[in-house]
């Protein structure tokens, strides 16, 4: 069986290749109805685990903790990062598995699909195209932890838009460029792509991480506590499955909205019994959302002049306010998706059944370098290893490779790699700057053997300025990338993935409230 997996921050959609056709996988809800979709949840309870639906089943039992978008927690994880609930501290990386491995089964059990459990599940998964390489590197480790056949990972607006070229492939012959806008539940992606025939070139990239629907959820229910007047010292009380609760109450409400609603009913007893339904204006709501997603319409900007359609895409967009901000900056080139939830699980679909008909050129998101001491240690310069733009290896083909040869100055080579997504004509990184690991190195042959050098002193050494180094990057399809360094004199080398594993000694937390206006 062949799957096409989009890994959401709130759902996981999937869609089967079927004979030609890409129809979704509906999976059975604990209250015996069936949806198209799987909740990326986790529920904890002691040492008690529950995913999928079953963790969905458990946001009213105040006994569990019901964990929300845990997608969003993998930019600053490492393999041994840390979720720390208060309580208790519990591996992310193993909660990850928990649920792609609860996916899996509910795929052979719980769902429409009917695979005999012998049966390989072959997937082609979506990453977001801002993701870095702690995502992709967890995301597919994870699924292939489960027991799935990972054939390939593409970027979910590059998936979209073979959704979208394979419905328009029988009435369009000449080349067309499509700007993708996935606004989804937790990341916005927009992606300039241009269709020519089979083939998909990915022109460029924009993404925002930290802006989706779940960011819409907590506007709404921050507006509706703060009509009702609650304090803050009340919102602060309420527990993590209470607010899981109100989050969910705000997010159906949102997804019940259209352009001729006027006010928004919240009911606030699913956050406390006695507290009373209130009523938000869709104008203090819209007004309340509208510099969100303004900031993804100036990322859409800096990539439209170049499109002749903008293609909306994910379940954040279906709030009205979003396309009528959009249509109001592009006009008529707006056209929304007639499965705006699942155009990326269809295209990857197509793409785990079609390899060889949709051919992507996929480009790096974002400029990936090392600082580098200059001028025999005086100065620290940015050296720009990959630069944002560069042509992805497709599928098969070679990885991307580069070298730095040189003789050092210092014993200890001090490597602080970092990534960013904009960089001026003066060559120093700006806008959005993720810094990745930081990795030692020994020059000096007489410290070849020490395997931790963090408390050793990087001094000038008159012994490795007689050595001769090499630094040799790989990058794979994906935008995985790797460093083997070298002493070519002494005859060792080091291979490192490269990521923000060092960030992984800090426990991160789960998403919770923001602040709220006191009343």
């Amino acid at each position: 069986m062949k799957l096409g997996v989009d890994f959401g921050t709130n759902r996981i959609v999937v869609a089967a290749a079927d004979r030609g056709n890409y129809p979704l996988v509906s999976f059975d809800a604990p209250d015996g109805t069936s949806a198209d979709w799987f909740p990326s949840l986790v529920a904890i309870r002691g040492h008690e685990r529950s995913y999928g639906w079953d963790a969905y089943d458990k946001q009213g039992d105040e006994s569990w903790t019901v964990i929300r978008s845990i997608k969003r927690l993998l930019e600053d994880a490492g393999p041994q990062t840390l979720l720390d609930l208060g309580d208790q501290q519990l591996r992310l990386t193993g909660l990850l598995d928990g649920l792609t491995g609860a996916l899996l089964v509910a795929l052979r059990e719980r769902s429409n699909l009917q695979t005999p459990a012998h049966d390989t599940t072959q997937i082609v998964l979506g990453v977001p195209a801002h993701a870095n390489s702690n995502q992709r590197f967890l995301t597919v480790e994870s699924f292939r932890n489960a027991g799935f056949d990972v054939l390939g990972v593409l970027n979910e607006p590059s998936a979209a838009s073979i959704e979208f070229g394979h419905g328009k492939r029988q009435s369009k012959s000449t080349p067309e460029t499509i700007l993708v806008y996935d606004l989804g539940g937790g990341t916005f992606d927009a992606s300039l792509v241009k269709l020519d025939e089979n083939v998909h070139h990915v022109v460029a990239s924009e993404g925002i991480p930290t802006i989706g629907g779940d960011d819409f959820d907590q506007m709404l229910a921050e507006l509706a506590l703060e009509v009702a007047g609650v304090s803050q010292k009340a919102v602060d009380n309420l527990p993590a499955s209470a607010w899981f609760r109100l989050l969910e109450e705000c997010r159906l409400k949102k997804e019940a909205l259209n352009p001729n609603t006027r006010r928004i009913t919240v009911d606030l007893e699913h956050a406390r019994q006695d507290w009373q339904p209130v009523q938000v204006p869709i104008a203090d709501f819209y007004e309340t959302a509208r510099p969100a997603v303004e900031e993804t319409i100036r990322a859409a900007e800096d990539l439209s002049p170049q499109c002749d359609v903008l293609y909306i895409t994910g379940g954040g967009s279906e709030m009205p306010l979003v396309a009528r901000m959009l249509r109001e900056r592009f006009g008529r080139r707006v056209r929304r998706s007639a499965y705006a939830r699942s155009a990326t699980a269809i295209g990857l679909a197509i793409q785990a059944d079609q390899p060889g008909t949709y051919r992507l050129s996929e480009r790096l998101s974002r400029y990936f370098g090392v600082w580098r001491e200059g001028y025999g240690g005086s100065s620290v310069v940015f050296d720009p290893l990959f630069e944002k733009g560069l042509r992805l290896p497709s599928p098969g083909e070679p990885n991307l490779s580069l070298s730095r040869c040189y003789s050092p100055v210092h014993n200890v080579g001090h490597f602080r790699f970092l990534e960013c997504s904009h960089r001026p004509p003066s060559g120093v990184p700006s806008g959005e700057i993720a810094l990745w690991d930081e990795i030692r190195f020994p020059f000096d042959p007489a410290l070849a053997g020490k395997t931790d050098l963090q408390k050793t002193p990087v001094v000038h050494s008159a012994e490795a300025a007689s050595q001769n180094i090499e630094e040799r990057y790989e990058c794979d399809s994906s935008g995985a990338l790797s460093v083997t360094i070298a002493n070519r004199t002494a005859g060792y080398e080091r291979t490192y993935r490269l990521g923000r594993w060092s960030l992984n000694s800090k426990p991160v937390k789960p998403p919770r409230k923001r602040k709220t206006k006191e009343a």
